[in-house]
């Protein structure tokens, strides 16, 4: 069973500067701002939503299909894909542009400053689920993309009647209080991290509980504190995996709903659904990058059973 995830594919290029900013720039210059780092760290990245949840969802032994618009840059990133498995059936070449990518520079104090290219993102609209649910996608996912793609591609899962998670993340400040409302009345699930889940309270006027009356199950990630599920009946608590490092966060997020789709397509119950996507949410912290960690589905299995005491089905 395949799950058809619509989101970007970007390249991150991750540069660390040895000082603070806050050394750098003079906050009454700031209106004449003309500064340069020197970076001597820096490493590229294969990223994007649609990709991170596909590789973890993938690594779980599951089937992802990711929908993104990627630009004439894609060949490194292609050959990445092929290595594991993951089908570019719905990754649509854009020639014109170059594939979206983030320019991160990190200092020593953990701040960054981000320059962000949507590039072949932009064209994000112009891919349309119904083939790949006629092909037989159990489950869709529409996480952050061209605005849109996003409404566009909810539409098209609520019109086909195909369960899909609303996954906002990065694109939430893009759409207003009456946009998200309608996300919400067309989803199956929302999935959101604590702060999201703060605006999306702001920005709509409805409580958790109301949001959570109008989906299947409202998910919201807690960072060091595990996650809640609410569902209209119930509040399920899960608690966090052990990492065996803390290397870095970039990605956990995807990682997590990699792990929503594998439990969703699955069948399985919310408290071992909130488990398996807070263990692999924990693999993923253990090593740099958002798509350098790996572990196998037998291997996955037996750290289960040690982490949370029960066999997964």
């Amino acid at each position: 069973m395949s799950a058809l995830i619509c989101g970007s594919l970007a390249y991150d290029t991750i540069m660390v500067f040895s000082g603070r900013f806050q050394n750098e720039i003079l906050p009454d210059k700031v209106h004449i701002l003309n500064v340069a780092f020197l970076v001597p760290e820096l490493r590229k990245e294969f990223g994007g939503t649609a990709g991170n949840i596909a590789y973890n969802l993938k690594m779980l032994g599951g089937e992802p299909l990711p929908m993104a618009t990627v630009g004439k840059d894609f060949a490194q990133y292609e050959a990445w894909l092929d290595q594991h498995g993951i089908s570019r059936e719905y990754v649509k070449t854009i020639p014109e542009a170059y594939t979206a990518q983030a320019y991160i520079t990190t200092d020593l104090d953990d701040n960054q400053i981000t320059a962000f290219h949507p590039g072949a993102m932009s064209f994000a609209h112009t891919q349309d689920v119904h083939a790949a649910i006629k092909a037989g996608a159990k489950i869709g996912s529409v996480s952050p993309d061209g605005r849109d793609a996003m409404i566009l591609h909810a539409e098209q899962f609520a019109d086909a009647g195909l369960p899909f998670i609303f996954d906002p993340g990065q694109g939430l400040p893009m759409f207003g209080g009456d946009d998200l409302k309608a996300f919400i009345e067309k989803a199956t699930y929302v999935a959101v991290n604590d702060y999201e889940s703060e605006m999306i309270m702001d920005r709509t006027g409805w409580s958790l509980k109301e949001i959570a009356d109008r989906v299947e199950a409202l998910i919201v990630t807690r960072g060091g504190k595990g996650s809640h599920i609410y569902t209209r009946s119930k509040t399920h608590e899960i608690p966090t995996a052990t990492a065996q490092a803390l290397a870095d966060p970039t990605g956990c997020g995807d990682a997590y709903r990699a792990g929503l789709l594998y439990g969703l397509l699955n069948g399985m119950d919310w408290e071992t659904t909130g488990r398996v996507a807070s263990l692999i949410g924990a693999i993923k912290i253990e090593r740099p990058g958002p798509q350098n960690h790996y572990v196998g589905p037998e291997d996955f299995r037996a750290r289960f059973k040690k982490e949370f005491r029960y066999d997964l089905a």
